[in-house]
């Protein structure tokens, strides 16, 4: 009797385990369609990359910022133009073994535009990040702004957010100048006094443009306002440079 029961329960045991594993196997089938052939399987869109954008250099440069860690800031390693005529611009983040800080900040990138990109009609930017992330900014278009032309190698500014503008210099790349303080004595008016640098300061002799972000936060300025650039290195110690701030 004793050894009947156990080959009944051996059995049963068999059957409960073949129903399982029948259950997984059909789980793990793929779905057919109509036709009974597999369903294509669907890809998750890629991440949304927050990207704000401004006009500088009369249209010839793109202020193009994203947000992340102030001391690695990606560069634009491909700009292409579109069918639509939209600037594709991809983001190369650069050395991923490379320190950087863990503070959240906007950063700015400039980007050259392409010489066919007709930018009296605006025009889409659409970014794609270093890690597959993409996002999309409309600029308005301009009818003065010379796109394709050659840089005079003047200081530009451009409004990226309704607090926040961009600020274009040219001179040494290992010299570039640093905000010591902004002030708005009008609304209509902001100044913006650089850094002096050290008098020892070694610079490299090279032209190159500069790109920095100028936050207006706390003032009361308006949105066709103009900008004076003070104080600084040689360019505008001595002949302080007032520019239009573009609007984006």
């Amino acid at each position: 009797m004793t050894l009947r029961r156990r080959t009944l329960s051996l059995l049963a045991l068999s059957a409960v385990s073949a129903l399982a594993f029948a259950g997984c196997a059909s789980a793990a089938a793929p779905t057919t369609s109509g036709e009974g052939t597999p369903s294509p399987s669907v890809s998750s869109p890629p991440p949304a990359l927050q990207v704000e954008a401004g006009w500088l250099d009369d249209g010839r440069q793109i202020a193009l910022v994203t947000w992340g860690s102030s001391t690695c800031v990606p560069t634009a390693s491909q700009v292409t133009v579109e069918d639509d005529g939209a600037i594709a611009v991809t983001l190369d983040n650069g050395d991923p073994n490379a320190a950087c800080t863990a503070d959240y900040a906007a950063r700015v990138t400039l980007v050259s535009v392409p010489s066919d990109v007709d930018i009296s009609r605006g025009v889409d930017v659409v970014v794609t990040g270093g890690e597959g992330e993409r996002g999309t900014v409309g600029l308005h278009g301009f009818e003065t702004l010379s796109v394709g032309s050659p840089t005079d190698y003047q200081p530009s500014a451009g409004w990226i957010q309704k607090d926040l503008f961009a600020v274009l210099t040219w001179g040494s790349s290992s010299c570039a100048p640093k905000v010591e303080a902004v002030e708005a004595p009008l609304p209509s008016n902001i100044d913006v006094t650089f850094v002096k640098p050290p008098k020892n300061q070694v610079c490299t002799m090279d032209m190159v443009p500069r790109t920095l972000l100028v936050s207006t936060a706390d003032l009361e300025v308006g949105e066709h306002a103009t900008v004076t650039l003070r104080g600084g290195d040689a360019q505008f110690e001595e002949k302080p440079a007032v520019v239009r701030i573009l609007a984006n």
